[in-house]
């Protein structure tokens, strides 16, 4: 089995910043892809970033030019610094990731979620 711990979520005033981090444990075999989502209430799971193995990476328009993510393969981890918060950013963040474990397939893990408040 596989998890996922996340960290970093909190209360920040617009304009400010926060930097999640989601470190993957367990039998892990290699992980291809690692991103971002985010649900506010009565919304549907969005994507916001995601990061591959070779360094491919994707944002939604919404976010791009504020957020960053990055990850560390070595440590199994993936960060998403979050710059020039907006309330309309306010939700619970969920780290996913695609992660071979053991045999020839991937499965697919979610994180247990952090909430991000922007609030002045």
């Amino acid at each position: 089995q596989v998890q996922l711990v996340e960290s970093g979520g909190g209360l920040v005033q617009p304009g400010g910043s926060l930097r999640l981090s989601c470190a993957a444990s367990g039998r892990i075999f290699s992980i291809n892809v690692m991103g971002w989502y985010r649900q506010a209430p009565g919304k549907q799971r969005e994507l916001v970033a995601y990061i591959s193995k070779a360094g491919n990476i994707n944002y939604a328009d919404s976010v791009k030019g504020r957020f960053t993510i990055s990850r560390d393969n070595a440590k199994n981890t993936v960060y998403l610094q979050m710059n020039s918060l907006k309330p309309v950013d306010t939700a619970v963040y969920y780290c996913n990731a695609d992660i071979r474990s053991s045999g020839l397939y991937s499965d697919n893990y979610w994180g247990q979620g952090t909430q991000v408040t922007v609030s002045s």
